[in-house]
């Protein structure tokens, strides 16, 4: 059978040419959103003034249909922007835009988790919570091969990947500094990165970040890290158990705090927290991702999906304390358990709700 996938990356190089011409004070603006399969979309809007805030920018639609969010009988899906970040591909004035979908009936898509989330953050804004989110991801080539792996075969066991460096230890370290620096440039709250356990699976960190805004950067930064990988040839996969066997998954760790917790006496709120979560644990389990059940196996680094835990610089946890939190005695706490697919606005939606109380 003939192999029909395009070896074409991309001609970045005769796109430059283009990319520096008078725009004639026309501004592009990328408007993104979140489909039917927890997936980035994106289309461009020409607008003729420089927008300084979101409401300067129109709404918008598309066909839900063809994105999993509407029938075809009632596919208009519209797009209402939420925040705007600076475009590092375009440049300029140029910008990104995260909008939000609604239907025509002027409800939230279903898709729509941001807006349950900011209504919970906006009933608790005097309890200030930050969150800081852990991404990992896995890098695949065109043809659906682990990047860098040896064809047919398998690289050396784990343990010499992790923060790794040299040759047969990392790959696309290209993708990832690229990614990084476009999401300085958009100032997304990008906070630091690092090679995994797994070979050619990667992390980036965002935050902290307070409240709603933390979905709203961890999804401007995925997209730019498919953005950036399209220029690369390189497949991006947030699949939590991304090669099956003796391979760790990836996950989307999520760091707690709340303004007293991050006082003096903070950890007494921590576990009290620790308290409430324990009792939610399915519920919070079912909206932190699919096929998390192949990584919270109670190995590589993971706790039981079945069996909720906690402790002290524990990774083996549900959630971990960490060491220096609890020898000063407040800060933060880290739940583990969400996948690396899992949406930001449901897990903090439902952190919220957890610890702090619902509407």
């Amino acid at each position: 059978m003939a192999d029909n996938t395009s070896t074409i990356v991309s001609n970045t190089a005769n796109l430059v040419k283009f990319l520096n011409l008078d725009q004639k004070g026309a501004i592009q603006a990328e408007y993104i959103w979140i489909d039917g399969s927890n997936g980035v979309r994106s289309k461009t809007k020409t607008l003729f003034k420089k927008p300084s805030s979101v409401e300067d920018l129109p709404e918008w639609n598309f066909d839900g249909s063809s994105t999993g969010q509407a029938p075809g009988e009632d596919s208009d899906i519209y797009l209402r922007p939420v925040a705007i970040f600076p475009d590092p591909f375009r440049q300029g004035d140029n910008v990104l835009v995260l909008a939000e979908c609604w239907n025509a009936d002027g409800s939230p898509n279903k898709f729509n988790h941001r807006h349950e989330c900011a209504k919970i953050m906006e009933a608790h804004k005097d309890q200030k919570p930050w969150f800081g989110l852990e991404q990992e991801y896995t890098l695949f080539d065109l043809y659906g091969n682990p990047y860098g792996w040896p064809k047919g075969g398998f690289p050396g066991p784990q343990g010499p990947y992790y923060c790794g460096v040299g040759t047969g230890k990392v790959y696309c370290r290209d993708v990832v500094e690229a990614h990084y620096k476009a999401c300085l440039y958009a100032g997304v709250n990008i906070s630091g990165i690092n090679a995994e356990v797994l070979p050619s699976q990667w992390e980036f960190q965002v935050g902290p970040c307070l409240g709603i805004q933390m979905g709203d950067h961890l999804w401007i930064a995925r997209y730019l890290l498919h953005r950036v990988a399209e220029e690369f040839g390189v497949k991006i996969s947030f699949h939590p158990k991304p090669i099956p066997g003796d391979w760790n998954g990836s996950g989307l760790h999520t760091n707690v705090s709340t303004e007293v917790m991050r006082n003096e006496g903070g950890m007494k709120a921590i576990e009290e927290a620790i308290q409430k979560l324990s009792r939610r644990h399915a519920e919070h389990i079912a909206v932190y991702g699919d096929d998390n059940t192949l990584r919270l196996t109670g190995r590589h680094e993971t706790g039981s999906i079945d069996a909720f835990s906690y402790g002290v610089a524990d990774r083996g946890s549900s959630i971990r304390i960490p060491r220096s939190c609890a020898k000063e005695g407040k800060g933060y706490f880290e739940d583990r358990r969400p996948a690396s697919n899992a949406c930001p606005y449901q897990i903090t939606g439902i952190m919220m709700e957890t610890i702090c109380g619902g509407i």
